[in-house]
């Protein structure tokens, strides 16, 4: 049942029927222009909800029960019943049991409060005040919010966040030879002043409140191993080699492979992975001339012919003043790969030609070439990037690399990025800012 604003400023009162594949049919009971009417409607649509619907003959649900009063009468249409309280039982023993099979009740540290804090998080995620109601609601008895503010601190020490993390790890079964997936958001504050950890910085919703940034690590699965809290103005980029000094720091892993996108890795974070002696795989751009033996594969596949050529390699030795170790960069067409981009080519190049038409305004358009007041399609951008549709590069720093491993290794980080257990908010988003790493120095 919904009330409605109608544009004689009268209010309706509707009832919403809502099926399968995101179909309703609206159902119209009436328009109020006070609100007597209005209790009146919603009266009336409550009662056509609960046709044909029988109760229950319970006496004394509107009457006194004292001694000497009127003879109750009997439940009937209308007639509440009154609530002592509830619990959600079903779901608190489900979390419960959760709790248990974690092992987070082994965990030193973790009192009532803490698991209170955590159960109210995943019921309803909302502030450390709030959540007591939230427990409240669910039929707990839940601790004051002095109590939770004192907890507070001996959550956020060294030693704590450590054993937490590897709890986790050992229940997700983190090894030498594991998967994770790091990403970051954004959490901003009601407030307008900063303070050196709440600072105002990028924000993907364009907001202007000082911010933290979050950093989250999670298994392949999206299951949580480790979280941090980062300043505000700090870029994403420069979140993610602290979290991997703290992921080997914890798990005494002497190596990792950071498999990356092109947006995740900064050029100083790439020099950051060679100072740390880190591995990497990372996306690269395709070359501005693809090998000549591969240029058949660019056709419309046909009978005989695969849709996806074999890899071919460049190796890039590392100069003396480089100060890095020796790359593989590996190329590979996709005739799917190929048929996307040409599809996107061929839009922007139409959106192009009406600007320079002076049929649209120019905006954000690769071809359009300005010289002055004069407006040009770019073609020879066009013919290169129409010749390079369908490759995408790889390179990595791991010694004889196996091409089929390291194209997967980097496939497979855009399948993990999907899940959206990974995400530590509903406003996280994955692509571009997804980062993998696998230990040992060879992924498996």
């Amino acid at each position: 049942v919904r009330t409605v604003r109608t544009a004689s400023g009268a209010r309706a009162v509707q009832i919403v029927h809502s099926s399968r594949k995101g179909a309703r049919s609206i159902e119209h009971i009436g328009s109020a222009h006070d609100d007597a009417e209005l209790a009146v409607l919603k009266e009336v649509a409550r009662q056509r909800l609960n046709a044909g619907q029988l109760s229950f003959d319970l006496p004394g649900l509107n009457s006194e029960n004292d001694a000497g009063s009127a003879p109750q009468e009997p439940a009937g249409a209308g007639c509440v019943a009154p609530i002592a309280s509830n619990r959600m039982g079903v779901l608190l023993e489900a979390l419960e049991a959760a709790w248990k099979a974690v092992g987070l009740d082994r965990l030193d540290g973790a009192d009532e409060v803490f698991r209170q804090l955590v159960t109210a998080r995943l019921i309803e995620p909302t502030s450390k005040q709030d959540s007591l109601r939230v427990l409240a609601e669910a039929g707990l008895s839940p601790v004051s919010y002095a109590t939770v503010k004192r907890h507070l601190p001996s959550y956020a020490t060294e030693d704590f966040t450590r054993d937490l993390s590897r709890l986790l790890a050992g229940y997700a079964r983190i090894g030498r030879a594991s998967l994770v997936l790091f990403d970051v958001t954004t959490l901003y504050f009601e407030t307008d002043k900063a303070d050196g950890f709440r600072e105002p910085g990028f924000s993907k919703e364009r907001r202007l409140e000082p911010q933290i940034t979050v950093g989250l690590l999670t298994d392949e699965t999206g299951f949580p191993l480790r979280a941090g809290a980062f300043e505000g103005n700090k870029a994403e980029t420069a979140t993610m080699i602290p979290m991997i000094n703290d992921f080997m720091d914890a798990y005494d892993l002497d190596d990792v492979v950071v498999v990356a996108d092109a947006g995740m890795i900064s050029a100083a974070n790439r020099q950051a992975l060679e100072r740390a002696g880190l591995s990497y795989v990372l996306g690269s751009r395709t070359p501005a001339r693809p090998p000549r033996d591969q240029l058949l594969a660019r056709q419309p596949p046909r009978p005989g012919r695969p849709r996806r050529a074999d890899p071919e390699s460049q190796p890039w030795p590392a100069g003396p003043s480089d100060q890095r170790r020796d790359e593989t960069i590996y190329y590979r067409y996709s005739a799917d790969r190929a048929r996307r981009t040409l599809r996107g080519i061929d839009t922007q190049v139409a959106k192009a030609e009406k600007a320079v038409a002076g049929k649209i305004p120019v905006k954000r358009n690769r071809f359009v070439h300005l010289s002055g007041a004069t407006r040009s399609i770019n073609r020879d951008l066009e013919k290169r990037a129409r010749t390079l549709a369908g490759w995408k590069g790889y390179v990595t720093n791991l010694p004889n690399p196996d091409p089929e491993t390291v194209i997967s290794a980097y496939h497979r980080l855009n399948t993990t990025s999907r899940s959206p257990s990974a995400c530590p908010s509903p406003t996280c988003e994955h692509a571009p800012s997804t980062t993998t790493c696998a230990s040992p120095s060879r992924p498996t």
